[in-house]
Formats: structure tokens, C-alpha cells, sequence
């Protein structure tokens, strides 16, 4: 397969149409077509359902637009970074993290590197600690800011200094919205949305698991999500309460329809920025990781 041909790939599935990813790529008709059936023969697979108007992809089709998209990226970030080994510093850094107020020291950081490096390019990507973790171990993030707990075994860390609080997002007008904190016999029977981290997935190694012990059969979870702001529109609309940490909703304004109370007893959460054990950084992110490591190291001291 050829770069080229995957790039030609992933503008059909982009468009929708044949037509539409040839005039994108200013290539005539017969001649993208030509190369998207010659992949299909190489994969030995049918890629599109073609349409009078429009083509969809088949599940191998998808299959192939995620791989390819990987592909790309990664070869991408490769260029980059051999582009960024210069007298000037330069180059990109992708770092993967789920919703965090600890997020605030990161950005602390960013600001302070591209105050002093403005040829570095930052690229963050939200998502689930299976997500990132994904991702780190494809070479496609160079850290990732994970909440606790987390296996260690293939990466190097960086404890951050503050703890994330758990407890529940409500409406205002809610019978609990008038208690201080939140028992789990409070939760009995309630609606609950709960982030994927909180499953049965993960029951061996989750502190959130722990606090709910053996009542956790009686949770009526009616749904998941994985991007709080989503989980809030949700609780506006009266679907359920949200099981999730403190300060990433606005529960604080006078506009606000919602309130955040902490459990009880108090649950809270560490998180880590990680990198794979014996990494080769490019000079970007070696800057980025010696940064990281002076100013929690001071903050830990003090």
C-alpha cells in the first residue's frame, strides 16, 4: 500500500463520493476510481458500496479508513519531528488525557515552553484512559495525563500534585441537592450516569469500585458516556444524575442549572502524566518532559 493511495482513501471516505474526493484532489474520476479498486484488489477486500450519488464503507472499509488514519499520522509525526532536530527548537507534541482540573498544570507548562519556544506545536487529545493508553502504546501520543489508579508496568510518571474529588452532578431542584455530600444509599435506585472507567471492566484495580463494594449490583446505571459536558446536558434533562469528579461542569454560576456534592465517605483521585519506558523524545518533547519533571518536582517539595 501506498501513502499516497491511503490518502486518496480517506478523501472518498471523507466526501462521500467519488466525484467529490476527485475534485479535492484534482484528479479525474477514472483515474481515482482506478486506484481505489487496484486497492481493493491488493486488500483482496471490497472497500465501498458505490451508490448512484454517493459510496459508504463497508465494515472493511471502515476498518481500513481507522488503520489508515493511523498510518498517516504517525508517518506525519515522524516527518515532524525530523524536520523539528535543528539549532532552533521546533516540532509537535501530542499528548492524550481524560477531563481533569489537574489539566490546569499542563497548560501552566505549555504556556511557559511556548513563551520561550514558539516554534513548538502543542496537540492535546481528549479521551478515556483506555483511549490514550491506545494511543501511547502506538507511538501516536508522545504522554498521556491518566487518573488513578494506573498500571505502571510500560511507562515512566509523574505524580500530580493535587487529587481530583468524586461525587454526583444534579439539577438544583433535586430532593439531594439540599444534602452537603452523598451516600451510597442515596444513590439507590436513581438513574445514574456513569463515565466507562466506572464498569465492571474495570472492578479489579478501580478506587471509585471500592468505595461502592458490594452495592455497586444495586446501581441502576442507565447510561455511559465518556465526555462529561455530554453527561450534563443529559442530567438538564432530567435523564439521570452523573457520577463524576469535581470542576468540570460549571456548578458554581448563578445561570448554572446544576450543583456538584462530594461522597461520603471522601473519594478521591490521583492522576499521572506518563510517557513509555525508554522513549526516544524529539527534541520538542524533550523539552516538554524536562519541564514537566522540574516544575512537579519543585511543587512536591514545597
Amino acid at each position: 500500500m501506498e501513502l499516497r493511495v491511503l490518502k486518496y482513501f480517506l478523501t472518498v471516505a471523507r466526501e462521500g463520493s467519488i466525484t467529490g474526493a476527485a475534485n479535492s484532489l484534482h484528479l479525474t474520476q477514472p483515474t481515482l476510481s482506478r486506484q481505489i479498486q487496484e486497492l481493493e484488489k491488493e486488500l483482496n477486500q471490497k472497500l465501498l458500496i458505490r451508490g448512484k450519488y454517493k459510496v459508504t464503507l463497508t465494515p472493511e472499509g471502515m476498518i481500513l479508513r481507522k488503520r489508515a488514519q493511523e498510518i498517516i499520522d504517525m508517518v506525519e509525526k515522524t516527518e515532524a519531528e525530523f524536520q523539528s532536530i535543528s539549532d532552533t527548537v521546533s516540532g509537535d507534541i501530542y499528548i492524550g488525557c481524560g477531563e481533569t482540573d489537574s489539566m490546569k498544570y499542563i497548560a501552566d507548562v505549555i504556556k511557559e515552553i511556548q513563551t520561550e519556544y514558539p516554534n513548538i506545536k502543542f496537540h492535546i487529545h481528549s479521551g478515556n484512559a483506555e483511549d490514550v493508553t491506545e494511543k501511547l502504546d502506538r507511538g501516536l501520543l508522545d504522554f498521556g495525563l491518566l487518573i488513578q489508579p494506573i498500571d505502571l508496568t510500560k511507562y515512566d510518571n509523574i505524580t500530580m500534585p493535587e487529587k481530583d474529588v468524586w461525587g454526583i452532578i444534579i439539577r438544583k431542584d433535586d430532593p439531594l441537592a439540599s444534602k452537603k455530600t452523598i451516600k451510597i444509599g442515596d444513590l439507590t435506585g436513581r438513574p445514574l450516569l456513569a463515565s466507562r472507567q466506572i464498569s465492571e471492566k474495570y472492578s479489579a484495580d478501580s478506587g471509585f469500585l471500592d468505595w461502592f463494594g458490594d452495592k455497586f449490583g444495586e446501581l441502576k446505571i442507565s447510561a455511559t458516556y465518556n465526555l462529561v459536558y455530554n453527561a450534563a446536558i443529559m442530567v438538564k434533562a432530567g435523564i439521570g444524575i452523573a457520577v463524576t469528579l469535581d470542576k468540570l461542569v460549571d456548578t458554581t454560576s448563578l445561570n448554572s442549572e446544576l450543583c456538584f456534592r462530594p461522597l461520603e465517605p471522601k473519594l478521591e483521585s490521583g492522576l499521572d502524566i506518563v510517557w513509555k519506558k525508554y522513549q526516544v523524545f524529539s527534541p520538542a518533547a524533550k523539552v516538554f518532559l524536562d519541564r514537566l519533571q522540574t516544575t512537579f518536582k519543585q511543587s512536591q517539595v514545597s
